[in-house]
């Protein structure tokens, strides 16, 4: 699904970059929020396919940020997958029980990534 839209909501500028720089490789149309606030002002205008979700975000945390994306019809079906360093027992379910479809921890293995995104995608689509 090359071209597909995926929003990277992520406050640590080496991971967005990291990320952003695999997926546009393989030809996915990325923007990037550093925060929740920049998040919900980029969706006003952005309908991305997937989102990758940090969870420890300044402010508003990725789990209340996904609880509140997915409490709305518009991103129900979209897929937000739970990108975390932060991987502590319970923390998967957590994301899991806030609406996450997935959870992949840090550091990314850029080698599966794409791999791993296509699979959220064909979910999405199917």
């Amino acid at each position: 699904m090359s071209g597909a839209p995926i929003l990277i909501v992520d406050d640590n500028p080496s991971n967005t970059k990291l990320l952003a720089y695999v997926l546009q490789t393989e030809g996915y149309d990325v923007r990037l929020a550093g925060d929740a606030d920049e998040a919900v002002a980029l969706l006003e205008a952005f309908q991305p396919k997937l989102i990758l979700m940090d969870l420890q975000l300044p402010g508003m945390d990725g789990l209340t940020l996904t609880r509140l994306l997915k409490a709305k019809p518009t991103y129900a079906r979209v897929p937000i997958v739970a990108v975390t360093a932060s991987a502590m027992k319970g923390d998967e379910e957590r994301a899991m029980q806030a609406g996450c479809s997935g959870y992949i921890t840090k550091p990314i293995d850029t080698r599966t990534l794409p791999r791993v995104v296509a699979a959220y995608l064909a979910l999405a689509s199917g």
